[in-house]
């Protein structure tokens, strides 16, 4: 018969052993709850940093225009590139953190709405010149002519506010054939990624044309700013008179513009390398020597968050006008 101090001995080891067992459950499941609320801390520390530098992006996008109202004042008649501010990643103080704006001419793109003509978004029409100036664009990009012909005719059709396509271009029945079917905005495009959704338009295509490409609030030609268009965006220049002007010799051009940039549009238009060019009218007004349109970028790190805001200034009105903003996380 076994010894009763033995048993209790077992029995007492066996308690231990449970006991034991049930502090390192417990200690697991405690790490384990900590190692959650560590990362929930962690994920609510980074939420709260995130949401903290995009106000801060988008209250620094405001200041914006204090600094254009300010670069306006000093010539409101010409803005040329001489002050050096614009594509320069300039600083700005926000406390806790980095942050800096870059200013760029949002007007020397082509204005995707400049495809269009009418003063009522109800009723807009095909502009031939618009369209002419946006094909002449993709194919001094490198942009196949065939294709370039049906994109700028399908653009067209996609703001304009009838249902007849034109030719080699698409209306709603195209669309409608789609997998997922779809159909024409018919309105101005608010974004320029919106070209994406019009026929033709391939992922390389909208690569290639992005950084020449924009949506204004407005279906007026691309107000090209002949004192702040960079010799690298001669196409702009070309493609304002096609055939008549090389991208070569745009780009030649801008590289020996006057220090102090042209004084009017008329002055660029009676320089030697244009002579015997006659631009439509609309063509000759198309050209600035003042800037409309400003685009900034704010970029702001805070606490390793980075956010950013991309936003449109209307500039012919005093102060400077905010148009619109588009939140991002900057890379």
């Amino acid at each position: 018969m076994p010894d009763r101090r033995t048993t209790r001995a077992r029995e007492r080891g066996a308690a231990l052993l449970t006991v034991l067992l049930l502090v390192a459950i417990m200690a697991v499941i405690a790490a384990a709850a900590m190692e959650r609320l560590t990362i929930a801390t962690r994920l609510s520390a980074n939420v709260v940093a995130g949401d903290q530098a995009q106000a801060t992006a988008d209250s620094a996008s405001v200041l914006v225009a204090h600094r254009l109202d300010a670069l306006i004042a000093d010539n409101p008649t010409r803005l040329t590139l001489q002050s050096g501010w614009m594509g320069r990643a300039m600083p700005i103080d926000i406390g806790a953190g980095q942050g800096t704006i870059t200013l760029v001419d949002g007007g020397n793109c082509f204005n995707l709405n400049s495809l269009v003509a009418g003063s009522d978004e109800s009723d807009l029409s095909v502009r031939p010149v618009g369209v002419t100036q946006f094909r002449t664009l993709m194919q001094l990009l490198g942009v196949d002519a065939r294709a370039a012909t049906r994109i700028a005719a399908a653009t067209a059709d996609w703001i304009d506010t009838d249902d007849k396509p034109q030719d080699g271009g698409a209306e709603d029945e195209t669309y409608q054939r789609a997998p997922s079917p779809y159909r024409t905005a018919n309105r101005f495009m608010a974004d320029e990624s919106e070209l994406r959704a019009v026929a033709g338009v391939t992922p390389a295509v909208f690569a290639l044309l992005r950084p020449w490409i924009c949506a204004l609030p407005t279906n007026g030609l691309s107000p090209i700013n002949i004192n702040t268009l960079l010799p690298e965006q001669a196409p702009l220049l070309a493609m304002m008179v096609p055939g008549q002007l090389s991208v070569d010799a745009a780009r030649q051009m801008l590289a020996q513009r006057p220090i102090a940039g042209y004084e009017s549009p008329a002055a660029f238009w009676r320089v030697p390398a244009l002579a015997g060019l006659t631009p439509p009218a609309e063509v000759a007004e198309q050209v600035r020597v003042v800037t409309m349109w400003f685009r900034a970028e704010v970029q702001v790190n805070m606490g390793g968050t980075t956010a950013a805001t991309d936003a449109l200034y209307y500039a012919r009105v005093t102060p400077v006008r905010l148009i619109r903003r588009t939140r991002g996380t900057g890379e």
